[in-house]
């Protein structure tokens, strides 16, 4: 009988430490599955982070670009003005004639400096652009193709390859 209980123990003991050995495996198994889950979850929060932070310096980017764009369309009715005065017809007048070499250098000035800050002039020389010109009416002329920019009333700009201000154009028929 005592080899009897003794048989008996030590089948328990070799079931529970099956049982055992089991339950550790369970438990491993679902260790193993929580690591690879947070795993996961690190890898996509870093890709996350590294997404928004990529975006903030696009972004930081582009508006460092286009910072002095007010300041700059606010500068344009300037150059307009100084543009009219240099076209005035000043005739045999010595002094008018050295006013406008003045303004007409101060405009230089200000060309050399707009390109400095990537403000360039809207080329009219052409067809019409919607884009770029803003048409505000059409001529019957035989001088210019139909299409084409007839005349300009207002120069446009660009700031940085993005549209300042349109050129306001009238069109050829």
């Amino acid at each position: 009988m005592s080899q009897d209980i003794d048989e008996n123990l030590d089948d328990n003991l070799a079931l529970n430490e099956q049982d055992c050995q089991d339950c550790k495996q369970d438990e491993q198994s679902e260790l193993d599955s929580e690591l690879a889950k947070v795993k996961e979850d690190l890898i996509r929060a870093t890709a996350d982070f590294e997404n928004i932070k990529k975006r903030l310096e696009r972004e930081k980017a582009e508006a460092l670009k286009f910072a002095n764009e007010s300041f700059a369309r606010d500068l344009l009715p300037v150059i307009d003005a100084l543009e009219i005065a240099a076209n005035l017809q000043s005739g045999d007048d010595e002094i008018a004639n050295k006013i406008k070499d003045g303004i007409n250098l101060t405009i230089e000035q200000f060309k050399k400096c707009f390109e400095k800050y990537g403000i360039k002039e809207i080329d009219t020389n052409g067809e019409f652009n919607p884009e770029f010109h803003n048409a505000i009416n059409y001529i019957e002329t035989e001088e210019v193709e139909s299409g084409k920019i007839a005349t300009v009333y207002q120069k446009g700009y660009l700031y940085n390859d993005r549209v300042l201000r349109p050129s306001m154009v009238v069109i050829a028929r």
